[in-house]
C-alpha cells in the first residue's frame, strides 16, 4: 500500500487528531536490526545517556516490511518517533508527501563530515532530509579458473567489457559469464547515463537504450548470461548459488557475498579474485543503497535541537565505523570511510578482504539509483522489465518491445500529478 493510500485510510478512520508529545525522551526507530545489532544500539544509547543525563533515549526496531505502516500510523496520530531509519526511495516519497522535516539547520555543523554523494542522495526539493548512516556498493568477484580457461587475466573495466567477457567465457568454457539483476534495468540505464523519464514522459526507447538492451540480448543468445531467475525481482539467491557451484564466471555483488562463498564453498572461494565494479560513464558506482535517519513531520520544534544532537551522535565517525565493521557495510562519513579497516588490504588477503578494499574505493561514487517522484512506480517498472525480457530473450524485437512499454508508461504518467 502506498503512503497516500495509507494516509487516506487513516483519515477515514478518524486518526488524524494530534496528541500530546513526550518531550522528555527521544524515540528512534530502525528496521531489521534485532537481534544481531541489539548490543551495538544498546551501547550507543547507554553512551549518549551517560553524556546527556537529562535525555532519555528509546530504541524501537521493526521488521523492514512493517516499519512504513507503523510510521504513517504514528505520523497521522501526531506522535511520530523523533528519528526513523529509511532508505532513499522511501524518504523521497515521504518528502514529496510532506511527511518529513528538512534537517538543513540541524546537520549544518556536521555536514562536512559526511561523504558528499551520501548527502546528495538525501537532497529533495532543495533541502536535505536525513543524516546518512551507511551504504553499500557492488564489487566483481571472478572465478580465476574460469577466467584462465577463457583467456582472461583481469576484471572488466566497463559494462561493455563485462558483456564481452561473458560472451568469451560462454564460447570457451560453456559456462555463463555474468548474471545482471535485470529486474533493476532502470537503475542500469541511469548508471549508464540513460534517462528513464524526461519531462514527465518515458524515454527509454531511444537508440541508446535499444543498443544497450541489444547488447544484453546478444550476450544472452551467446550463453553469456545466467538464465536462471534472470528477470526475477530478487535473482541473488540463484546467482550466488551458481557462482558457488562453479557455473558462473563473474559475480556482481556487495562485499558481504564473499563471506557466504567462504563459508559455503571453500574451493570456489580459494580461486576467487575481486575487482571494483566499473563506474560507467556517469561515474556512479553500481549497487549503492543508502540508509539514513530522518525526522518525521510532527516532531515539535522545541525538541528538534535535541533530536539533531542525537542524530549527529548516532551517525558520527566512531559510531558509523563501529557499525560498518560489524554489519559489513560501508560508513558514510569521510573519516570513517578512510579507516585502514576498509582501505588496507592485508598481506595474503583473501577475496573477502579484497572485496572490502575494492568497495571502499568506490564509496565516494555511491548513489542510490531509482526513479523519483512517481506514485505506484513498481507497477510501471514491471512493465519495463517484461519488455526487456521479451527483447533480451528474442521473443520480440528490442525496439518494438521498448516502444510498447513506453506507450504504457506515458499513458500512466499522463494521469499522475507532477511533483
Amino acid at each position: 500500500m502506498t503512503i497516500k493510500r495509507l494516509l487516506a485510510a487513516f483519515a477515514c478512520a478518524g486518526l488524524l487528531a494530534p496528541q500530546a508529545w513526550a518531550a522528555e525522551k527521544i524515540e528512534f526507530w530502525t528496521f531489521s536490526m534485532k537481534p544481531k545489532f541489539t548490543p551495538y544500539f544498546n551501547a550507543v544509547v547507554a553512551r549518549y545517556e551517560a553524556q546527556n543525563p537529562d535525555v532519555k533515549i528509546e530504541w524501537i526496531d521493526f521488521p523492514w516490511d512493517v516499519i512504513q505502516t507503523k510510521l504513517v500510523t504514528r505520523i497521522v496520530a501526531g506522535t511520530p518517533p523523533a528519528l526513523v531509519s529509511l532508505n532513499v526511495p522511501w524518504a523521497d516519497e515521504y518528502a514529496r508527501d510532506g511527511l518529513l522535516t528538512p534537517v538543513d539547520g540541524l546537520i549544518a555543523q556536521a555536514r562536512a563530515s559526511y561523504i558528499p554523494s551520501a548527502l546528495e542522495d538525501l537532497r529533495f526539493k532543495g533541502h536535505t532530509y536525513g543524516f546518512p548512516m551507511y551504504s553499500n556498493v557492488a564489487v566483481i568477484a571472478f572465478n580465476t579458473d574460469i577466467f584462465r580457461q577463457a583467456g582472461l587475466t583481469r576484471g572488466p573495466a566497463s559494462l561493455d567489457e563485462q558483456l564481452a567477457f561473458a560472451r568469451q567465457i560462454a564460447q570457451r568454457t560453456g559456462k555463463a559469464g555474468i548474471a545482471p539483476a535485470l529486474s533493476k534495468i532502470d537503475g542500469l540505464f541511469m548508471q549508464q547515463g540513460l534517462s528513464v523519464i524526461a519531462n514527465n514522459r518515458a524515454v527509454f526507447n531511444s537508440p541508446q537504450h535499444v543498443a544497450l538492451v541489444q547488447k544484453l540480448a546478444d550476450t544472452y543468445k551467446a550463453g553469456g548470461l545466467l538464465k536462471e531467475s534472470l528477470f526475477a525481482e530478487d535473482n541473488f539467491p540463484a546467482v550466488i548459488d551458481a557462482y558457488k557451484g562453479g557455473r558462473l564466471g563473474m559475480l556482481l555483488a556487495p562485499p558481504t557475498a564473499m563471506q557466504r562463498i567462504r563459508g559455503d564453498a571453500k574451493d570456489i572461494y580459494a580461486i576467487t579474485d575481486v575487482a571494483p565494479a566499473p563506474l560507467g560513464p556517469t561515474g556512479i558506482a553500481d549497487g549503492g543503497w543508502l540508509v539514513h535517519f530522518a525526522i518525521p513531520k510532527g516532531v515539535p520544534a522545541r525538541l528538534l535541537p535535541s533530536v539533531g544532537k542525537f542524530a549527529r551522535f548516532l551517525t558520527n565517525d566512531a559510531n558509523q565505523l563501529d557499525f560498518a565493521r560489524q554489519a559489513s557495510v560501508f560508513p558514510t562519513t569521510v573519516k570513517a570511510a578512510a579507516d585502514p579497516f576498509f582501505l588496507a588490504t592485508p598481506q595474503n588477503a583473501g577475496a573477502a578482504e579484497k572485496a572490502v578494499a575494492a568497495g571502499a574505493l568506490s564509496m565516494g561514487h555511491s548513489r542510490t539509483l531509482y526513479v523519483a517522484g512517481i506514485d505506484d512506480y513498481d507497477e510501471l517498472r514491471r512493465s519495463l522489465v517484461k519488455a526487456v525480457e521479451a527483447g533480451v530473450t528474442g521473443k520480440q524485437d528490442v525496439k518494438q518491445a521498448l516502444d510498447r512499454a513506453v506507450a504504457i508508461w506515458n499513458k500512466k504518467l499522463a494521469t499522475l500529478p507532477r511533483h
